[in-house]
């Protein structure tokens, strides 16, 4: 599925706020905490509990979300497909690391470890 300029920038424009609570009802239906869902957050982001709630509360775009972030080195190890789209082959940066996010999310959800979710060994 090719990525279009329309998508990206609709991606661009969308904001945390409106998608964070989606990712707190995935991840609390399948047993998992909002605390996990900020760990993989800070994980990727370097976002710490507090700048998280500011973006949420300043209704921060995508687009300024992850500018303003620290990505995780080890980002280019998320890999597969999300929302139709395998996440290594999505050449515009902003929507690889949008679907970065997605991807960890969903493997919250999907019940596997932290220690996996978060790329570590």
């Amino acid at each position: 599925m090719k990525v279009t300029p329309e998508h990206n920038e609709k991606i661009a424009k969308m904001t945390f706020s409106s998608v964070y609570p989606h990712y707190v009802t995935k991840v609390e239906k399948k047993g998992r905490t909002v605390e996990e869902l900020h760990q993989v957050i800070n994980w990727l982001t370097s976002y710490k509990e507090e700048q998280i709630q500011k973006h949420i509360q300043q209704k921060t775009n995508f687009k300024d979300f992850f500018e303003q972030a620290n990505i995780n080195p080890k980002a280019h190890l998320i890999t597969g497909m999300i929302c139709g789209y395998r996440i290594e082959e999505i050449e515009y940066p902003l929507t690889r690391q949008v679907r970065y996010l997605d991807k960890l999310v969903d493997e919250l959800a999907k019940g596997k470890s932290m220690e996996k979710i978060l790329r570590a060994g």
